[in-house]
């Protein structure tokens, strides 16, 4: 029996890269966490400690940071897309790069009324993501957010599932729905105004969730998906997680008290975990775009 290496890459993970635009004085800020990944001939390295194809894990940071001025971040997708291409390009040994990016969203203070020019609090809202894919076979760019946390207090139900000796879980056609939800979309094209998609697909996917009469969270994620397909040429594939957080009514009745599904406990664990993937019959081939680093993205 013969011992061999297998897949393997290398890179900086989380790389914090914030890039404060200064041109007016309006200031703007994009706050990214970076990281790559070299795909290529790294097995000596591995075996037998011979470094000579590895771009140092610190170069790749140092890129990060340069490729932030000098290219600068319009979009993630667009920043990540001129990362990896750099890597394969300019770095010989390098056959492939995965450079996957999460955004954090801030907001501008307000002050009497009016947005303040240079001070902003970080936004409550979903997590930006972007994943590329840069090798032999082509470019991908994934997009996507997650943590997106959303809510309905009715519109969905669960009924008519399988039932054995351990069931416990009673029929509800009235229930609080809420998930946070991780979505990610792979396009076929590197050719999207990326700032422009982005918003489209979330406001589709919320439409969705709160407007399907919803009879379990899995159909619930095929109308999401499904309908940005249609809507989004561009997108060809979304892979979809969505954690079910369940919502209890509390018992009131030993305070003399009817709950008629207004007081609820919130259950953080355990919980239903609920993924799907839905894609145009004709989707072409992923290739590596789905296979992480960091799995920030």
């Amino acid at each position: 029996m013969a011992i061999i290496m297998g897949d393997n890459q290398y890179g900086k993970a989380e790389n914090r890269v914030v890039r404060i635009y200064r041109d007016s004085a309006r200031h703007e800020i994009r706050d990214l966490n970076v990281t790559t990944a070299m795909r290529g001939p790294f097995a000596p390295a591995y075996l037998e400690g011979d470094q000579r194809n590895v771009l140092p894990t610190d170069t790749q940071k140092n890129t990060a940071f340069a490729y932030a001025k000098s290219v600068g971040i319009d979009s993630i997708e667009n920043y990540g897309l001129a990362l990896a291409r750099h890597f394969v390009t300019d770095a010989e040994p390098v056959e492939g790069a995965r450079v996957e990016i999460e955004e954090f969203a801030w907001e501008r203070v307000v002050i009497d009324g009016v947005e303040h020019d240079h001070t902003w609090t970080r936004a409550g809202r979903e997590v930006r993501t972007a994943a590329i894919t840069v090798d032999a076979t082509g470019e991908y760019v994934i997009g996507g957010f997650k943590d997106l946390v959303i809510l309905k207090s009715t519109g969905s139900e669960f009924a008519g599932f399988l039932v054995d000796e351990y069931t416990t879980l009673p029929e509800t056609h009235d229930r609080v729905m809420a998930t946070s939800l991780v979505a990610r979309w792979r396009f076929g094209t590197t050719d999207v105004d990326w700032n422009a998609v982005y918003p489209q697909v979330k406001a589709i996917m919320v439409r969705e969730f709160a407007t399907l009469q919803s009879l379990a969270l899995q159909q619930t994620l095929w109308h999401m998906g499904s309908a940005v397909l249609e809507a989004i040429p561009e997108i060809v594939e979304i892979r979809l997680a969505a954690p079910n957080k369940h919502h209890f009514v509390v018992d009131l009745s030993p305070f003399g008290l009817d709950n008629p599904g207004e007081v609820f406990i919130a259950a953080d664990r355990p919980y239903g975990l609920i993924e799907a993937q839905v894609l145009r019959d004709d989707t072409p081939p992923a290739h590596d775009a789905w296979r992480f680093s960091a799995g920030l993205a």
